[in-house]
């Protein structure tokens, strides 16, 4: 069995075992969230040893060189030293808590020294016990402060907290950013489409202000669906931001009692192929749960848009373990 030191004490992985979950196994406290190898907080650096590659997929190289890995997905083939992550961490205040709906908060961050992100990308927020979730920005850096909106989760730790105890001022710390679901210039005429589900509106909204602000001219549809119209969020900013762009288009979704003016009845899915049955030239953003972000990346790509053209963020709730 590999033997994991940490913080001056030693502890054995099972075979098979994770380095997170021997760590958690035997009390230690290491700062997690989706503990599927996607939202980088299980982030750790190896001093001395050799990680599976596989822990290394998706960071950059320059965390790569320095040892750092995802502790959540590497299994330990070897004795390792570790040392945590908090480096990389920069610390921060909550600027503001604003509630968008009964289930829907808009959380606004604001770090001690500037962070360097793309609108649509995701960061680490950690609170002062050091329990962090991963949430992706519907914010610009010129805005100033970091917008994260986050939906209240059935006994989420960090949602509830967020909702029911936090106040401005209360001390934070950020890591990141990561991603890679972000708008790029050099095509301004190619046209846009972006969808999502839930929260997951926040790092496209971010992505459609991030393409008007760099002077995008072709075609940006936004589609945001919901199983009702409670679940649809910043309904007017978005609208006033489609009569100050007229290549701005912005259509909420629902599954159920869709009645309202503007707002399309179905499966989002199917109410984008009904607007836009052939996507050949199109880029596309996708933001939600996994199971909707493979459907819709499977849908564009059958419409026409090429895989290389699909950018994609799929939430994977943390465990309430």
């Amino acid at each position: 069995m590999a033997v994991l030191t940490y913080a001056g004490a030693a502890y054995e992985a099972a075979p098979g075992e994770t380095v997170l979950e021997a760590l958690l196994r035997q009390g230690v406290d290491v700062a997690n969230s989706c503990r599927a190898g996607a939202c980088q907080s299980c982030l750790l650096r190896a001093a001395c040893g050799t990680v599976p590659a596989v822990a290394q997929q998706g960071l950059k190289a320059t965390l790569v060189e320095q040892g750092y890995f995802l502790s959540c997905v590497s299994r330990p083939e070897t004795d390792l030293a570790l040392e945590p992550a908090g480096g990389l961490e920069v610390a921060g205040r909550i600027a503001g808590l604003e509630r968008l709906t009964e289930t829907v908060l808009r959380a606004r961050v604001e770090t001690e020294s500037p962070l360097e992100y793309r609108a649509g990308q995701y960061i680490t927020l950690r609170r002062a016990d050091g329990l962090a979730r991963s949430h992706s920005l519907a914010s610009l850096p010129a805005d100033g402060a970091l917008e994260l909106h986050v939906r209240r989760a059935p006994q989420g730790k960090m949602s509830g907290w967020l909702f029911d105890e936090a106040r401005a001022d209360d001390p934070v710390s950020v890591r990141g950013p990561a991603g890679d679901c972000f708008y790029t210039s050099g095509t301004p005429e190619q046209p846009l489409l972006l969808a999502g589900t839930g929260t997951g509106l926040a790092p496209l909204v971010g992505i459609c202000r991030d393409a008007l602000g760099q002077g995008h001219t072709g075609p940006i549809r936004l589609f945001h669906g919901a199983v009702r119209p409670a679940g649809l969020y910043l309904r007017d900013e978005l609208l006033a931001l489609m009569r100050e762009n007229s290549n701005f288009a912005y259509t909420p979704v629902v599954l159920e009692g869709g009645e309202d003016e503007g707002i399309a009845m179905g499966a989002l899915d199917k109410v984008i192929a009904s607007a836009h049955p052939k996507l050949g030239g199109w880029r596309g953003f996708v933001c939600g749960d996994p199971g909707t972000v493979a459907l819709l990346r499977k849908k564009l790509f059958l419409a026409g848009m090429a895989s290389r053209e699909i950018f994609a963020d799929a939430f994977v709730e943390a465990p309430r373990g």
